[in-house]
């Protein structure tokens, strides 16, 4: 690839950036790093009606958290600033005029009132209204009128759109490089609005013009724009620019398989499809976050980055410069990938055991009061003997609350089946080999225990089942050895005979 490669993320700052969105960011990123190219943040806010305060923050923050800052952007490089759309609005117009006088767009002064009686019109005879060639000399545009009609109603000051005007009885050969060669009949698609009567450029106007000045080479987008796609080569050819290259992501589907997924997906099954938790400025409702649900970003991006690509190997573990050197749009596939939350749990569960024990030991404490006044050494040290078991730092406290807290209670059933006729003979001897341990180690504990249950022809259930419900309260936990070396000799004794005092 011999031109610098730009690759742009130009999301709407509508509210937070949904997963489907973070793996467009992903993919961008993947192929600017991959090419030494460049990766351009643009905010795409010409919608100023669904703008939503905070929005634009949160896309930067997910970013960065997701370990995929941008290079150029709003208050970073900014070469081809600004980034925002808003800011830019004085650029578009002399671009939609441009194309007024080459003829390939023109004036538009339909009312509301008007298209939607035509629309309704329409569907009462089982059609579909469509603004174009077939009908556009009908209505009220710069087309059917006089040029001193449209200089009339210019001069006066009503309301207009201006809309590209599609050619008629013409084969449009476009190229996608996930897509291959697509043939379009341009009878069929109509005369998109290109500028507002709000003094505001469409998406499609905009978005073509800052590609072109922002020397965009490569578009990467979701499958969504793919309707698009032949309107937006029209006006790079109409504007005599160079398109870039196209690329369509497929959608990401509900687990299901059926359908793109969506936030309701993720409140009716219990996983969050937002990068992080969001705040709804205008009711207060939240959104669950990944990162707030415990997933570490390497996790994240890992399993995003599986959402319609295959490295065309069986390696799925692939940490962000993996990614990079393995990525290439040839293997993006065409079709929906669906989203499978517990693949996500079990990427977790792998980076889980890649972090240290002493960065774990501290979201452990920040997250339980509990732990508070418990040394961060002694912590990380227990989570070196269950993390194996854990896929989030939530899961510890479950899995290890004995280390630091005697039962309070014991596990009934367990109870039932540990503690029998013999056993707090046998607990009471077991105290008194405890007692007489040198050197008190989980080695040492092991040797002597199992030495002393073996001489005795003691079965192991009857001395080890009782003995790990006294220090756990159930019969669940790491090796027994390793509690008793952890919680400590009076610590361990002291369980024992507050379970036979109990049971």
């Amino acid at each position: 690839m011999t031109k610098n490669v730009r690759v742009r993320f130009a999301p709407s700052p509508t509210g937070p950036l949904h997963i489907g969105g973070v793996r467009t960011a992903l993919f961008n990123y993947l192929f600017a790093k991959k090419h030494q190219g460049t990766f351009v943040l643009r905010i795409e806010d010409t919608d100023q009606n669904r703008y939503v305060e905070g929005a634009e923050k949160y896309i930067i923050n997910a970013l960065n958290w997701c370990g995929m800052p941008f290079d150029e952007g709003p208050g970073k490089n900014e070469t081809f600033g600004p980034y925002r759309q808003s800011e830019r609005k004085h650029l578009y117009k002399q671009y939609a005029d441009e194309l007024i006088v080459s003829g390939n767009a023109y004036y538009a002064f339909d009312t509301a009132e008007t298209l939607d009686f035509h629309r309704k019109d329409h569907e009462a005879k089982g059609k579909t209204f469509i603004y174009n060639w077939h009908n556009r000399l009908k209505l009220s545009n710069s087309l059917s009128l006089s040029a001193e009609e449209v200089k009339a109603k210019l001069d006066a000051g009503e309301d207009y759109v201006i809309r590209f005007k599609s050619p008629q009885d013409e084969t449009l050969h476009l190229t996608d490089i996930i897509r291959g060669d697509i043939k379009i009949d341009t009878n069929i698609l109509d005369d998109k609005v290109l500028f507002k009567s709000d003094g505001m450029p469409t998406y499609h106007l905009a978005n073509i013009v800052d590609d072109h000045l922002m020397e965009i080479t490569h578009v990467i987008r979701g499958e969504e724009w793919l309707p698009s796609l032949a309107l937006h080569y029209q006006l790079y050819k109409a504007l005599g620019w160079d398109a870039p290259e196209f690329a369509h992501l497929p959608l990401i589907l509900k687990p299901t398989g059926k359908g793109k997924l969506s936030k309701r997906d993720g409140d009716k099954l219990g996983f969050p499809v937002f990068p992080l938790q969001w705040t709804d400025p205008k009711n207060g409702d939240i959104s669950r976050g990944y990162k707030e649900d415990g997933y570490f970003p390497e996790a994240m991006v890992n399993f995003l980055a599986f959402l319609g690509w295959n490295p065309g190997t069986e390696q799925e573990i692939f940490g962000l410069e993996q990614l990079i050197d393995a990525f290439d749009l040839s293997r993006v596939n065409k079709s929906g990938a669906r989203f499978d939350p517990d693949k996500t749990k079990w990427f977790n569960h792998h980076y889980m055991q890649e972090q240290s024990n002493d960065d774990l030991a501290e979201l452990f404490k920040n997250n339980r009061s509990e732990l508070s006044d418990i040394d961060v050494n002694y912590i990380a040290m227990v989570i070196g003997l269950i993390k194996e078991r854990a896929t989030f730092v939530s899961d510890f406290w479950d899995l290890s609350h004995f280390f630091f807290q005697a039962p309070k209670t014991y596990d009934e059933k367990a109870s039932k089946k540990a503690f029998k006729e013999g056993t707090k003979e046998l607990m009471l001897e077991l105290v008194s080999i405890i007692n007489t341990i040198e050197g008190f180690s989980a080695e040492n504990l092991q040797t002597k225990i199992k030495g002393w249950i073996t001489d005795n022809a003691i079965g192991f259930g009857k001395v080890m089942m009782p003995l790990r419900l006294a220090l756990v309260g159930a019969l669940q936990g790491p090796d027994v050895f390793d509690i008793m070396f952890m919680i400590g000799e009076k610590e361990s004794i002291k369980r024992i005979e507050a379970a036979m005092a109990t049971l």
